[in-house]
């Protein structure tokens, strides 16, 4: 006869988009579980669940991390972005205007986590070579468009 799975859990406190969330939760969970299920914030993307494919970055303290690799409970006191606290008083962020208008969104499903890998490549280097946009965003896998309009895009918002 087996005994009983223990699970354990803890009150975690999470800053999301600006916006404090308490509750209770496994602290073996994922920040892409607590932010899709927990949060309901489904713009954050579960892709590989290996952190291969980039769909679930989001940033953390300004800095891109995959969701699907860090624990929710690792990053209580830190400020979490997600694509959907990209946009400002409802205006989108001009990287979200930027793929839009590039065509660089094609099924979307890699749109948010590419869109914020490049808001924290730019915020650390704005003014890029074509090569340093291709190398910044290798981590992030589209299977649509080739990544041509996505560099575009995202060259679009530099000070060249």
């Amino acid at each position: 006869m087996r005994g009983k799975e223990v699970v354990v859990k803890r009150i975690i406190t999470l800053n999301v988009n600006g916006e404090e969330f308490e509750f209770l939760t496994e602290v073996h969970r994922t920040l892409l579980e607590v932010l899709r299920e927990d949060l309901g914030l489904t713009g954050t993307k579960r892709g590989c669940d290996l952190g291969t494919c980039g769909a679930c970055t989001v940033l953390i303290e300004g800095k891109p991390y995959l969701s699907c690799l860090t624990l929710a409970a690792d990053v209580q006191g830190k400020k979490i972005v997600t694509i959907e606290g990209l946009a400002q008083d409802g205006e989108p962020h001009p990287l979200q205007k930027a793929f839009v208008q590039k065509g660089a969104i094609q099924c979307g499903f890699c749109t948010p986590g590419m869109i914020l890998m490049a808001k924290a490549f730019l915020d650390e280097n704005p003014n890029p070579s074509e090569e340093e946009v291709k190398q910044a965003i290798s981590g992030n896998i589209c299977r649509c468009t080739g990544y041509t309009k996505i560099v575009e895009a995202i060259l679009s918002l530099t000070h060249k």
